[in-house]
C-alpha cells in the first residue's frame, strides 16, 4: 500500500511538473507562423447559427468533420460569437437585456444552457476534449476590447495588484455594431494582465484558434501587440485570425508579424456581389500570401446556411453552381484559410464535393508563388506553382453578368513551352495541348481550374 501510495505522488509530481511547463512556455517572436504553415481548414458556426450555436450542433459538426473532411486537412471546430450570452437570438443580437456570464475577474464563461458541459467553472475544457479526442482543434470567437459588465462591477484584473477593469478602459472607438465591451487602453498598466489573463484561461480550456472581432477598421494595433504578447506566453498554440475586413494594406508590416490570418473584406454572404468584391480587394494581398501568415477570404456560405443565421432565412446556398465553383476555386488558388459556413451534416453530395478533392486540396496546401496575371473586362487568371511536381496552376473566370467570354493565357507568361498535358481538376478530364495559349469559352459568373505539366 505504502509504494502503490509513493508512485501515485511520483507520477502526480510528474504530471504537475508537465502540466506546468507547459503552461509556462513561452514562444520567441514569430515562431507562431510555424503553427500554420498551410491555410488553416475547418468549420465556423457563424453562417448557420450566429450567435446561438448550441454544443450538440458544435458536436454534430465535429462528428462529420472527423469522418468526411478530416482527412482532406480540414481540422478546426470554432464556436463563434457570444457564446457567454444566455439569451442571444437570431437576426442580430440581444443588446436589449443580454444575460452574460462572467468570471470573478470579467472574463467571459461559456453559457451553460447551451453548452451544459461547461456547468461547475469547467468552461469550453469538456467541448474541446472531445474535439481533441477526434483528431481535430477547437476554436472560439470573441471581441477585442474588455466586458462592459467587468467595468461597471469594477472587476480586478488577475495578475494584477489592485488593479481594476475600471482602470483600463475607453468608451472612445467602441465596437459600433455590438456593445458588448469597451476599447482597452493598451498603454494603460493593467491592460496587458487582462489579455494575459483570458488567454491562461482559453488555454486551459485547450483553445487552438482564436478570431478575434472588431480589430481591423480601424486598425487596433496596440490591442493587437496585447493579444500576441499574450498568446505568446500562454504556453499553448493558438492559431491566431483578426476580423473582420477590411484590413488597411497600409497594416500588413505589422499584421504579418503578429496574426496568423486576417480579414480582407466585410461578411461575405451567398451573393454574387459579395464574390466580386472579394477578387477586387484581394488584388493588393498577393504578395503577401507566405507559409504561417495568410490574407483571409472569410467563411464559406455554401451549404445548408442561416439556420438561426444573422442574415437571411433558412436555405442552401443562393449561389448558382456556377457561382459555388468560382468561389472555391478562387479560395483555394489564392491559398486563403478555408472555413466552411453551413451546416456540415446537412451537406448535400455537391457541397462535399467541392470540399474533398484531392488534386485542389493538395494544390491548397503546396503550391507557392500566387499571383493574378489579369483582371479585366470582366475576366481573371491567377496562376501558381506546385515546386514538388512541377505543376502549373491555372485559375480562369469570367465575373461579367451577361456575357460568355473566351478567357485565354499564353503559355510563356506562365513560363511553361512545347507540349502540355492538362488536367481540369474539378471534372477530372484530360488533354493534351501544343499550341502557345490556354483558355477556354466561360458562361457569366463560371470559371475552370486547371493542372499543367510540361511534356518532355
Amino acid at each position: 500500500m505504502k509504494i502503490k501510495n509513493t508512485v501515485v505522488l511520483v507520477l502526480g509530481i510528474i504530471m504537475y511538473s508537465i502540466s506546468s511547463n507547459c503552461q509556462n512556455k513561452t514562444f520567441q517572436k514569430e515562431e507562431f507562423k510555424q503553427w500554420a504553415q498551410t491555410p488553416p481548414m475547418g468549420w465556423n458556426s457563424w453562417d448557420c447559427y450566429g450567435p446561438t450555436v448550441e454544443q450538440h450542433e458544435v458536436k454534430a459538426n465535429a462528428d462529420y468533420m472527423a469522418k468526411e473532411l478530416k482527412k482532406f486537412g480540414w481540422e478546426y471546430i470554432v464556436v463563434d460569437i457570444r457564446w457567454f450570452v444566455e439569451n442571444d437570438k437570431a437576426g442580430g443580437y440581444n443588446q436589449t437585456n443580454p444575460r452574460y456570464v462572467i468570471d470573478q475577474y470579467g472574463r467571459y464563461l461559456p453559457a451553460v444552457n447551451r453548452f451544459p458541459s461547461a456547468k461547475d467553472g469547467q468552461g469550453f475544457k469538456p467541448l474541446a476534449d472531445y474535439i481533441h479526442k477526434k483528431g481535430l482543434k477547437f476554436g472560439i470567437h470573441i471581441m477585442r476590447g474588455i466586458p462592459k459588465k467587468a467595468v461597471e462591477d469594477k472587476l480586478p484584473v488577475k495578475g494584477t495588484n489592485g488593479i481594476t477593469a475600471d482602470q483600463i478602459y475607453s468608451t472612445a472607438l467602441q465596437c459600433e455594431w455590438l456593445r458588448d465591451n469597451y476599447t482597452l487602453v493598451a498603454d494603460k498598466p493593467g491592460a496587458q494582465e487582462y489579455y494575459n489573463s483570458i488567454f491562461e484561461l482559453y488555454a486551459q480550456w485547450g483553445v487552438d484558434f482564436i478570431k478575434i472581432d472588431d480589430l481591423s477598421r480601424p486598425y487596433h494595433e496596440g490591442e493587437i501587440n496585447l493579444i500576441r504578447n499574450a498568446i505568446d506566453n500562454c504556453g499553448r498554440k493558438i492559431v491566431l485570425s483578426t476580423s473582420p475586413g477590411e484590413t488597411p494594406i497600409s497594416a500588413a508590416p505589422h499584421v504579418t508579424t503578429h496574426a496568423n490570418m486576417w480579414r480582407m473584406v466585410d461578411d461575405v454572404w451567398d451573393t454574387w456581389p459579395h464574390i466580386t468584391h472579394l477578387m477586387d480587394v484581394a488584388q493588393k494581398w498577393y504578395p503577401y500570401i507566405a507559409p504561417g501568415t495568410w490574407p483571409d477570404c472569410d467563411m464559406i456560405p455554401l451549404g445548408r446556411i442561416s439556420i438561426r443565421g444573422e442574415r437571411g432565412e433558412e436555405r442552401m446556398t443562393r449561389l448558382t453552381k456556377d457561382e459555388q465553383y468560382t468561389l472555391i476555386t478562387f479560395f483555394n488558388i489564392f491559398k486563403s484559410p478555408l472555413f466552411f459556413g453551413g451546416d456540415l451534416p446537412s451537406n448535400d453530395a455537391f457541397t462535399l464535393s467541392l470540399l474533398t478533392n484531392n488534386e485542389v486540396v493538395k494544390m491548397h496546401n503546396e503550391s507557392t508563388a500566387v499571383k493574378q496575371l489579369f483582371q479585366k473586362e470582366g475576366k481573371i487568371a491567377v496562376t501558381s506553382k506546385n515546386a514538388k511536381d512541377g505543376s502549373i496552376y491555372l485559375a480562369l473566370f469570367n465575373i461579367s453578368d451577361t456575357v460568355s467570354k473566351k478567357v485565354t493565357v499564353n503559355l510563356s507568361d506562365l513560363g511553361i513551352s512545347g507540349s502540355v498535358e492538362v488536367l481540369n481538376m474539378w471534372t477530372g478530364e484530360k488533354s493534351k495541348i501544343i499550341s502557345k495559349e490556354i483558355g477556354t469559352d466561360l458562361k457569366p459568373h463560371s470559371s475552370v481550374l486547371y493542372q499543367l505539366k510540361s511534356k518532355k
